[in-house]
């Protein structure tokens, strides 16, 4: 598998549906959390999405874009089902990481973890900020990974 970095103009129609579906299977269904999955940040000129496909089918998912003045972002972590336990998502979120740091270099990283991903995104150098929340029913809490370069 070869991790591929596009924005959304540069998805084909069978990637754009494997993310979408995925996703959708992931953090809708699989999590029992409706809400409005797809978002305009998905369409933004500068979004990137990163991804693994095997077989057309989307084994791993991130998507990396500007936030605002201060903050570029890491969202829509996954690892679909069958591909968990072999070690894609720290791989993939250090690629995030690299892109985030690639494409706006003078931003810290935001990310909104699910509160039981704590100790995984601490171990990448994410730090809890604010108080922990409730996003569409799931317990999240806000965490930074500083520009070192900054």
């Amino acid at each position: 598998m070869q991790l591929v970095s596009k924005v959304f103009s540069e998805l084909s129609t069978r990637e754009l549906f494997a993310i979408m579906r995925t996703r959708v299977d992931v953090f809708v269904v699989e999590q029992q959390c409706p809400y409005p999955e797809l978002d305009d940040i998905d369409c933004s000129a500068t979004t990137q999405h990163l991804y693994w496909l095997e077989a057309e089918q989307l084994a791993a998912y991130a998507r990396c874009y500007e936030k605002n003045e201060q903050y570029s972002a890491i969202g829509r972590v996954l690892v679909e089902q069958s591909q968990r336990g072999k070690g894609l998502a720290a791989q993939l979120v250090k690629e995030a990481i690299q892109c985030c740091f690639t494409h706006w270099p003078n931003k810290d990283i935001y990310i909104g973890a699910q509160t039981y991903l704590l100790g995984f995104y601490q171990s990448l150098g994410f730090q809890c900020t604010g108080e922990a929340y409730l996003e569409d029913g799931i317990a999240h809490q806000d965490m930074i990974l500083k520009n070192r370069s900054v």
